[in-house]
């Protein structure tokens, strides 16, 4: 069989995958969604008390993209780009005087910028000492690279200057808290660096791009998205609204997953009712308890009728949806990774997104977010270039 025909039927399969055996967003809900597309996408994973949701979605993200591309399914290391991503953020703090954000969070391009300065490796080789019973816990850890950092800043103003023998201490405190750098390792009876396994897998970070939607900027034109955890200053392209919908709907139609990041503070940002959707009165909505500081866990209970039963949502506009960014009630949350569309039983669509805080809500690890919410909430996505229908190619100029 060619290779051609392997990867056809991989798509086939891929495409009719089945995560539930009924399509409903929580047990004794209401809501009756019927599948359009679905992807099987790797397995759903913890962050635990981390906010390293951009490399847990990203990475989620090009797992499937291998899959696409009739690749073997590998668990990619989230902790190597986290590590990695730290080199480079310490660097850049310090040469900007500290004026720039050093945090744990990231956006979807912090992965190609380490894959192309560093690598990647399989997780099996690098999982950031991964406690198999508490999990995955940085608030300590990334205490003591805030304190080291601080002290670093504290030397620029003396007479004798930065110590630059900084980025090796500070490399020593990577080692030490998510386990020694890898040079090489063995995998599948071959010896790899990370930079030639990366080069093994076949994607070309070239090919990806971030796409997002504000009026603030022009129109089909490339943008900084201007949140904190932009510390790379990457950028993306800039189109409309309707434009930023549509081309997620096109890629999943045309075999393509998407990454996505967004806003999850909102009251109908429920992972524990398994949706996301924006009541056209919130107020019948309530919330008890807080959500966590890194938006790293399901979060505050959410309660409302609207979460067991279709209601009418808030149609969301340009206008709207700019409103919010610009005072601050729509904030760079949470990255995730949307592996599927949905309708209800009143034509409203859904994407179906794979979350990273677990498996412990009725859809494992999923939650069906409403057309009305990503319009509003939605940072940006990352995706294939070939996913991009071609008429916003031509509009975007993508060579």
């Amino acid at each position: 069989m060619n290779c051609i025909n392997k990867t056809l039927l991989f798509l086939l399969s891929f495409k009719v995958g089945i995560l539930f055996s009924q399509y409903t967003n929580i047990e004794g809900s209401k809501y009756e969604l019927t599948k359009i597309y679905h992807f099987e996408p790797s397995t759903v994973l913890s962050q635990g008390k981390t906010s390293t949701c951009w490399s847990f979605s990203c990475l989620s993200f090009l797992e499937s993209e291998l899959m696409r591309m009739g690749k073997s399914s590998v668990n990619l290391s989230e902790m190597y780009i986290v590590r990695k991503a730290y080199e480079l953020k310490a660097e850049k703090y310090i040469r900007m005087d500290g004026k720039i954000n050093f945090g744990q969070g990231g956006a979807f391009h912090d992965i190609p910028l380490v894959l192309e300065n560093f690598g990647i490796v399989p997780n099996d080789i690098y999982n950031g000492n991964y406690n198999s019973e508490k999990g995955y816990n940085h608030d300590a850890m990334f205490s003591e690279y805030e304190n080291f950092m601080n002290g670093v800043l504290g030397k620029i103003s003396t007479p004798s200057g930065i110590d630059l023998r900084w980025k090796s201490d500070f490399k020593a405190l990577l080692d030490k808290n998510l386990g020694n750098d890898i040079q090489e390792f063995q995998w599948e009876g071959k010896k790899y660096t990370p930079k030639s396994y990366a080069s093994s897998l076949g994607l070309n970070m070239d090919n990806y791009v971030s796409i997002t939607s504000f009026t603030n900027h022009p129109m089909y034109e490339k943008c900084q998205l201007e949140i904190p955890d932009n510390w790379a200053w990457g950028e993306s392209y800039n189109v409309s609204l309707n434009d930023l919908f549509s081309v997620t709907e096109q890629a999943l139609k045309n075999g393509y997953t998407v990454a996505w990041g967004a806003d999850v503070s909102e009251k109908g940002f429920s992972f524990k009712n398994g949706l996301a959707i924006v009541p056209l009165d919130p107020n019948q909505i309530e919330i008890n308890g807080k959500d966590s500081k890194g938006f790293n866990d399901a979060g505050a209970d959410r309660s409302g009728n609207q979460f067991f039963s279709p209601g009418k949502e808030l149609e969301i506009n340009p206008l709207i949806r700019q409103l919010s960014y610009d005072n601050k009630t729509t904030t760079d949350d949470h990255g995730m990774h949307i592996v599927g569309l949905y309708k209800d039983q009143n034509g409203t669509k859904y994407f179906l997104v794979k979350n990273s805080w677990g498996t412990n809500n009725y859809p494992k690890g999923f939650l069906y977010v409403s057309e009305h919410y990503f319009r509003y909430k939605t940072i940006n996505i990352f995706l294939h270039k070939d996913a991009v229908p071609n008429d916003l190619r031509i509009k975007l100029n993508f060579k």
